[in-house]
């Protein structure tokens, strides 16, 4: 009886010796379709086992009745030095202020259902948080028009959505990121802290840097707004710009700049106003930075898309527009337009390839799938017309095409 005992671990070993993964990406092609069988040597011994009623654990996890039974092996290819970006445009999702009238039901969870997905589905997922994460109180901004003054305060308990759906870096340098003054920002980036979600852009956190996957990035952000680190200060955003890439291996810009509206969906390449507002010229500070060591600019604040340009190998989103706003945004027109940017770099920062998925905001639905691509066709004419001297084209399904590689 031993030696029965002895003879079958034997046999196990040898045979989970022969049953292995396949991980070498160099011959994954060659070897997608083999099947491993057991040698007819070993038949006898299995017949003889399974009178016994014993089984086969492979080392991949699957149980065997018998040592000449075949299993498929899958094959995986994976991208070594790659990092997948999902990106997003302008988030509020619900503000207690002036009423508990404009937060969602159910914690928001029907407005993230359609978009989680893909938001998951990178290694960095982007988004720019409009207003605070504040639950009451906070000093509040006080606005020329009355009549006019939009004052976003999301409560606390909300913000587990960016984590439950996969946020990394969050941009919280924007027009509303000083609704509720000192307070406001504050309690905003401890709730961020809480969450492990990395953050930049106020003035008492302009900066931060993320690692994942033996790489580490750098990110900032800049707005022309009070509470903010500003776009206006351009000398001070190369110093930065240049600190992050002497320390890090990828440099990611945010910016929330640009005219506002349906009217205002071109890059003009010359500074931009809004009722007064030195918003900035957009296009000279993108490439400004990207000439300093930046590799990724992400922007958003005209609340409707814009183009997107490849410049020296780096990826330029000038507006990803709003992505999920509910309450007290409008959605009309192009500003229900709900583009997830996807996207991959090496290690340097070049763009290798991306994807421009359509979405569109429904009040009560949040964003979902637009079967007539109206994000992805907007921003292909837009950067078609903009920016004629691009690296890149975009095709009708969204797939951003290099046109010289």
């Amino acid at each position: 009886m031993l030696y029965r005992i002895i003879f079958i671990l034997f046999t196990f070993l040898l045979f989970s010796c022969k049953v292995s993964k396949i991980t070498d990406d160099r011959n994954a092609d060659d070897n997608a379709d083999n099947l491993i069988s057991a040698d007819s040597a070993f038949t006898s011994v299995a017949d003889t086992i399974i009178q016994e009623s014993a089984i086969f654990i492979t080392q991949t996890g699957d149980t065997l009745y018998s040592l000449d039974e075949e299993v498929e092996i899958g094959v995986s290819r994976t991208r070594k030095n790659v990092i997948s970006f999902s990106a997003v445009g302008d988030i509020m999702m619900g503000t207690n202020f002036p009423s508990s009238s404009y937060l969602p039901k159910n914690n928001g969870d029907r407005l993230w259902r359609d978009v989680k997905s893909d938001l998951l589905d990178a290694d960095i997922t982007f988004g720019n948080l409009e207003g605070v994460i504040l639950s009451e109180g906070g000093e509040q901004k006080k606005c020329n028009n009355p009549k006019a003054c939009y004052l976003f305060r999301t409560p606390e308990y909300l913000a587990y959505q960016f984590k439950e759906n996969g946020f990394d870096l969050l941009s919280v340098a924007n027009n509303h990121a000083n609704d509720f003054g000192q307070t406001g920002r504050s309690t905003t980036q401890k709730v961020l802290d809480s969450l492990n979600i990395v953050h930049a852009g106020s003035v008492e956190n302009p900066i931060s840097i993320l690692k994942l996957k033996g790489v580490s990035v750098g990110f900032v952000a800049f707005a022309p707004n009070k509470g903010t680190q500003s776009i206006h200060d351009e000398e001070n955003a190369i110093k930065m710009v240049q600190s992050l890439d002497s320390l890090t291996d990828i440099v990611v810009v945010s910016f929330h700049a640009g005219a506002e509206g349906s009217k205002h969906q071109h890059v003009t390449k010359s500074r931009e106003f809004y009722y007064g507002e030195d918003r900035g010229n957009v296009y000279e500070f993108s490439h400004l930075m990207i000439e300093n060591g930046a590799d990724v600019i992400l922007g958003h604040g005209p609340h409707v898309v814009r183009g997107i340009e490849v410049f020296k190998g780096k990826l330029i989103a000038y507006s990803l527009g709003n992505f999920l706003t509910y309450g007290r945004f409008n959605l009309k027109g192009p500003n229900a337009y709900s583009p997830l940017l996807k996207f991959h770099i090496n290690s340097t920062g070049e763009c290798l390839d991306g994807e421009i998925v359509s979405y569109i905001q429904d009040y009560n639905l949040g964003p979902i799938p637009d079967s007539k691509f109206r994000a992805t066709n907007t921003i292909k004419n837009l950067s078609e017309i903009d920016f004629p001297e691009n690296e890149i084209s975009i095709d009708d399904s969204g797939k951003i095409i290099y046109l010289h590689r």
